[in-house]
């Protein structure tokens, strides 16, 4: 009973080290082309306190979400980021992508933004680097899915591009 009173003991001490950090380095990209309005409706979801220390390293600032002073500031900060770690090119030409806004959680960040118009996708091919000014590690997973087509892949970094045919 003492050596289990021990083993849980240290457990807890070695996870209070470990509070609020994380051992991977994940986000995740999904661009699905909606038909009706003939954009792609593109989320991004990244760990809250990742997205934080990017921005804070980018721009030389704190940023806060879950703290409503900063709304406007991370509104700014996110559609600066946005527009450049995320690039979006549809058969053959460059398409450009709107910042919608972004909805949060204890622990994640969800960023939305919207394309341009563009008519029937067949060749898509995106760059996406999202944190990769802070980590070396990072992986996106990116899902693109066109007429309920889905095709992912999980980019690390370096590797920013995917090309995929519809």
């Amino acid at each position: 009973m003492k050596k289990l009173f021990f083993l849980v003991l240290g457990f807890l001490i070695l996870l209070s080290f470990n509070e609020g950090k994380h051992p991977y380095h994940v986000g995740s990209v999904e661009m699905n082309y909606n038909g009706k309005s003939k954009t792609f409706e593109i989320a991004g979801r990244f760990f809250l306190d990742d997205l934080e220390n990017a921005l804070s390293k980018k721009y030389g600032k704190p940023f806060h979400f879950n703290d409503e002073k900063y709304k406007t500031q991370l509104n700014t900060a996110l559609k600066d980021y946005a527009s450049e770690y995320l690039k979006l090119k549809v058969n053959g030409t460059f398409v450009k992508v709107n910042y919608i806004g972004y909805e949060e959680d204890s622990e994640s960040v969800n960023v939305y933004l919207e394309s341009e118009t563009v008519n029937s996708p067949q060749k898509v091919e995106t760059a996406v680097s999202f944190l990769y000014n802070l980590f070396d590690d990072q992986i996106n997973i990116v899902h693109i899915i066109v007429n309920g087509k889905r095709k992912s892949e999980k980019l690390v970094y370096p590797n920013r591009y995917l090309y995929q045919q519809f």
